[in-house]
């Protein structure tokens, strides 16, 4: 099953999705998933986990949300801070109003990105953690996609548009955000061993490479799946990762 709610604080409304087996009023384990650059909360990939470890494990919920600008967000300005505080929001949401003991994080692309800054600037609220895919270099992974033309427009102060159902608009400001939060920089050895990677050998938007010397750096488990793309396109390997992830959040 599935519901629609909104969290307003803080002047922001976020637009969040919780899926449940049973009783939304009793779920002791909540992970929260999010997901990469320009997709929603109606996310496919996070549909399927979520149908899965909820019919697999008795009392768990998954709980997905929009990122500014992205779904049916209101805002119509990218800035990473405020990325950071919709988490922050929503975890507080979780443990506070819907009453969870623990808090799971899945996350891909972006979306782990923005809670490897997340861990760097506050303390791991997440029982477990796993990423696939994770982008790791995210302002690498962006900036090559960026045309001479874009980036003569982004240095005049103009914005350029990025996405897919729904357009988003990138400043220069956000993309020094970017280059200035490194997380391959960081270090995460507190947390290493609640922390899985599961990386596709053929990722072009993130490249294996990347992922295997921050594992390396930070002493996290890398799972590698042969040919797998970034967004895992082939069911095969999507089913791998998210065997993988249920067992790593096995209560």
């Amino acid at each position: 099953m599935e519901k629609y709610f909104d969290i307003n604080e803080q002047g922001f409304s976020i637009r969040c999705k919780v899926y449940f087996e049973k009783d939304i009023h009793n779920l002791n384990h909540i992970v929260l998933a999010t997901y990469g650059f320009g997709g929603n909360k109606d996310n496919k990939a996070i549909e399927k986990f979520a149908e899965r470890i909820t019919t697999k494990y008795k009392g768990f919920g998954v709980v997905c949300f929009d990122w500014p600008c992205h779904g049916k967000d209101a805002r119509n300005k990218l800035i990473l801070d405020e990325c950071l505080t919709y988490m922050d929001l929503v975890i507080k949401h979780i443990k506070e109003e819907m009453g969870a003991e623990a808090v799971y994080n899945y996350s891909s692309s972006f979306g782990a990105y923005v809670t490897l800054c997340y861990l760097h600037d506050h303390e791991n609220p997440f029982r477990k953690i796993a990423f696939r895919c994770p982008a790791i270099k995210m302002y690498d992974s962006m900036a090559a996609h960026v045309t001479e033309d874009d980036w003569n427009n982004l240095n005049k102060g103009k914005e350029i548009l990025r996405g897919y159902d729904r357009k988003i608009k990138i400043s220069l400001e956000f993309l020094e955000s970017l280059k200035v939060n490194d997380v391959s920089t960081y270090d995460y050895m507190d947390y290493a061993d609640d922390i899985i990677m599961i990386h596709g050998t053929k990722d072009e938007m993130a490249p294996i490479e990347v992922a295997e010397e921050f594992s390396e750096n930070n002493v996290i488990e890398l799972i590698k799946v042969e040919n797998a793309d970034h967004p895992f396109s082939n069911p095969k390997y999507m089913d791998f990762a998210i065997q993988k992830i249920q067992e790593f959040f096995e209560p």
